[in-house]
């Protein structure tokens, strides 16, 4: 089979199409998947530099998400069955012709969306439920605060905020983005280069009662102060830094709470795992989906032969949504 390999750490010239050895049958509780497509994640870039190495057991192959076919079952594998339409969250091992995968990490395609676009579903949605709602209980009435609202994860976090009735805040660096965050229900725009997210926040909404962060270190303090009394913020990526000090009187007297989280390296199955996770789609996010309430937002496919080609969109002005890798014809 092909998958992509690097040649090295290093920029996106490292990646290669190539022939590599084929994958053994799925085993116990597993399936076989056929890809179709796989979506390009922020931790696929930071593997390519070697800056964010698989979990043990799992494929060096980079790639977290795919969707596409049914194509063998293990013993166990529960109600999957040979030519199912899904799409899955992985632990790596996306970016090639074939992949097995937990059963309990397979979901069927939701009601309404092409095989393609959904490879653009599981890690954005098992990062934003997981985190918004399972995590910080964002609900009805409450304002949430997304960091990054034109990337993959902030696009989807904008709709599944508004579906579950929620005002939504949202930094960008540029008008194109903060326009299309719009148009997917932001209700407040921030341009993060000329704008402060702490007052505005603060001035239009008295706080945030959830905070998704991408940023990490650089955005730690300015969070804290952003926070709404009993607020929640969940720090998921660390873009700007890892290290900073915390104010804890700041956090204290607002009965702050932080949750800093790591979907890759959550286990498959138990308390916080991956399966409950899916699950959790599958039962609560899923009929949203099917509702038209939340839908897959994607900026680019680009055929995987080509995949150096993909990685820099991820840092365009002009990319809004989710980067796609397509395999095979649906």
């Amino acid at each position: 089979m092909f998958a992509v390999t690097l040649d090295g750490y290093g920029g996106p010239e490292v990646m290669r199409w190539a022939e590599v050895d084929d994958l053994p049958a799925p085993g116990p509780g597993e399936v076989a998947i056929e890809v179709v497509a796989a979506g390009v994640n922020r931790a696929d870039v930071m593997q390519r530099w070697g800056a964010y190495p698989p979990p043990p057991g799992a494929s060096d192959v980079l790639g977290l998400e795919v969707s596409g076919i049914v194509a063998a079952v293990g013993p166990g594998a529960g109600e999957w069955r040979v030519g199912d339409r899904v799409c899955a969250l992985l632990s790596g091992g996306g970016y090639a012709e074939r992949v097995n995968v937990p059963a309990t990490q397979v979901l069927p395609v939701p009601e309404g969306v092409g095989l393609v676009e959904a490879a653009a579903l599981p890690e954005a949605a098992a990062t934003v439920w997981s985190n918004v709602v399972m995590t910080a209980g964002l609900r009805d009435g409450q304002t949430l605060l997304v960091h990054g609202g034109g990337s993959g994860i902030g696009t989807h976090a904008i709709q599944v905020g508004r579906a579950l009735g929620a005002t939504v805040a949202v930094t960008a660096g540029s008008g194109a983005k903060l326009d299309r965050c719009a148009e997917l229900g932001a209700d407040t725009l921030i341009n993060y280069r000329d704008e402060d997210f702490v007052s505005v926040v603060t001035e239009r909404h008295g706080g945030a009662d959830v905070i998704l962060d991408i940023m990490g270190a650089g955005y730690l303090a300015r969070n804290i102060d952003t926070l709404a009394e009993d607020g929640d913020l969940a720090i998921i990526g660390l873009q700007d830094g890892a290290v900073a000090e915390v104010n804890l009187g700041v956090l204290l007297g607002k009965r702050g709470s932080i949750h800093v989280t790591n979907l890759r390296r959550r286990p498959r199955e138990g308390r916080g795992s991956k399966a409950e996770i899916i699950a959790a789609l599958r039962r609560e996010l899923w009929p949203l989906i099917a509702a038209g309430a939340v839908a897959p937002v994607v900026s680019a496919r680009v055929p995987i032969a080509e995949v150096a080609l993909a990685h820099p969109l991820l840092d365009s002005g002009e990319t809004v949504g989710k980067v796609l890798l397509t395999v095979r014809e649906p």
